[in-house]
């Protein structure tokens, strides 16, 4: 699979910062995958689980507090307010 550079952003730093090929968020309307070549969008985000896939390894999971979520074909950007690996 093609994977994309993700950037969490929390008010305190970076959260994460590196590639991924898939992401899995909690949208105000439902859940939200992204994958690499998604088209450009912003949204809110809810409180809820977060998975960040990587072409090696396990899904890292973590919860996020809500926020806003950008894809750009540069890359995907999540900031919100808190976020927390499990």
């Amino acid at each position: 699979m093609k994977d994309f550079e993700l950037e969490i952003v929390t008010p305190t730093g970076v959260a994460y910062k590196g590639m991924a090929v898939q992401l899995s968020v909690r949208a105000i309307d439902g859940s939200l995958s992204v994958l690499a070549g998604h088209i450009p969008m912003i949204t809110a985000l809810k409180e809820g689980p977060c998975r960040i896939y990587r072409q090696e390894g396990s899904p890292m999971e973590a919860k996020c507090s809500g926020g806003v979520l950008s894809v750009t074909k540069e890359g995907v950007r999540l900031l919100c307010t808190s976020f927390s690996f499990l």
